[in-house]
């Protein structure tokens, strides 16, 4: 088992106060979002606890993004009608379509979260379309 890189009181300071019943939930849902954050840089052929071993400000990075996964979770709270990010309506024939934010209650980093830690790097390719070849 790695280090975990928040604690409940980061939550509080970082995210948002806590329920009796999330302040339960929180420290489990913390060791899963910093395992799956080692797991994210090693995937990408990073250490994680090595760069912040070698520099002070990868730790508060990787503090402030396990804290967002975590509330980010604990506001899909099951207990709690879940956010709809997006929605349309029809008319006469009557149809409706929801998309909802986190319904799954599950733990994930967004793209530019992994980005601010810098383990997504920008990349560009380019294909010639009209290779004409050298005829030297």
């Amino acid at each position: 088992m790695g280090a975990v890189y928040a604690t409940v009181q980061d939550i509080a300071t970082y995210g948002r106060p806590l329920t009796a019943a999330e302040s339960e939930r929180a420290p489990d849902l913390l060791e899963t979002a910093s395992a799956l954050l080692r797991r994210e840089a090693a995937s990408r052929g990073y250490d994680l606890d090595g760069m912040i071993a070698e520099n002070d400000d990868f730790s508060l990075i990787s503090k402030s993004l396990t804290v967002s996964c975590v509330v980010r979770a604990l506001n899909a709270s099951a207990d709690s009608t879940p956010a709809a990010v997006q929605s349309s309506q029809s008319g006469l024939g009557y149809s409706v379509s929801s998309t909802f934010l986190n319904a799954g209650q599950q733990l994930y980093y967004l793209r530019n979260e992994l980005a601010q830690l810098g383990l997504l790097d920008q990349t560009y390719g380019a294909m010639e379309v009209y290779d004409i070849g050298t005829d030297a």
